[in-house]
Order: structure tokens, then C-alpha cells, then sequence
């Protein structure tokens, strides 16, 4: 689980949005993944969908559908949050 940092940035930038936006509930989240490494280790989609929804348990955005989508380059950018 070396990617669960960059899972809990985004699940509190997303969490932090839908306080500002008085969103009761996250239906999902997107998110552009490109080559970062964290530990020494690649982040997989798999593994960041993963942990997102593991540590969004009991929050604003549990059950919530995560999307990675994979980019050409080095950066990590959650791109869309949809709720209500």
C-alpha cells in the first residue's frame, strides 16, 4: 500500500470540495494518473482505486465510483468530482 498517501490527498481535496460545495453525498470521483512513483514504487490504477475507496469508508464518499485514467506523463490530477 506505498500509494496510500496520494489515495488520502485526493479523498481529502474531494472531501474538501464537497464541504465547500454542500455536497451530502460523492458519486465520483475522476482522476488522471501518469508514471509516479511513491516509495519506490509505480502507483497502479488498481492499487489507487483500491485505497481510495478503503480509506473513504464511512466518509462523504464511500461507495463512491473511483475512474483513473492513465496519462503519458508524471503528474497526478483529480479532474472531476460529481455528487449531490
Amino acid at each position: 500500500m506505498h500509494d496510500i498517501h496520494a489515495a488520502n490527498q485526493i479523498l481529502k481535496t474531494a472531501l474538501e470540495y464537497a464541504q465547500k460545495n454542500k455536497l451530502n453525498k460523492i458519486s465520483s470521483i475522476k482522476i488522471e494518473l501518469g508514471k509516479i512513483i511513491e516509495h519506490d514504487e509505480l502507483i497502479t490504477p488498481e492499487n489507487l482505486k483500491y485505497n481510495v475507496n478503503l480509506i473513504s469508508k464511512d466518509t462523504a464518499a464511500g461507495d463512491c465510483e473511483v475512474i483513473v485514467n492513465q496519462r503519458d506523463n508524471n503528474e497526478l490530477k483529480l479532474v472531476e468530482i460529481e455528487g449531490e
